[in-house]
């Protein structure tokens, strides 16, 4: 009996072949081939998706670098700012120092020996003037 039994599945059936058995396969079909060009579709649309993240992600990844780069350099153009911003109040106060007469005879003086009628100057050598220096701070 079960010999018989699993003789009598359905490909040994034979299918009824009418208008309407015809059609509802049709439509079978239409509704797996709909299936399976929706689910390509959904598969390019996420394809779509992913790339387009990940190059919004390596933009946002290269301006964050570029925003650091950029605040390094401000930060070190800022500091160059006060570094050239000390140098010209130096230098106008020398130029305001260089109009006073006393100034310019001192810095003759200094730098060039230059010496007034009847005077003599006097220059210690430059390790004797640290040592001068240093036992003036100890008192």
């Amino acid at each position: 009996m079960e010999q018989k039994a699993r003789k009598f599945t359905s490909s040994s059936v034979a299918s009824i072949e009418t208008e309407y058995v015809r059609s509802m396969q049709r439509k079978e079909d239409w509704r797996r081939k709909q299936k399976k060009r929706l689910k390509v579709k959904l598969l390019i649309f996420a394809i779509i998706i992913v790339v387009t993240f990940g190059g919004i992600a390596s933009y946002n990844h290269q301006q964050k670098k570029m925003l650091a780069s950029k605040q390094q350099e401000k930060q070190e153009l800022i500091e160059q700012l006060a570094v050239k911003t000390s140098e010209q109040e130096q230098l106008k106060n020398q130029l305001l120092k260089l109009d006073d007469e006393e100034y310019i005879a001192k810095l003759a003086r200094k730098e060039y020996f230059v010496s007034n009628k009847n005077e003599i100057i006097f220059s210690l050598p430059e390790g004797k003037k640290k040592l001068n220096k240093k036992d003036d701070g100890k008192e």
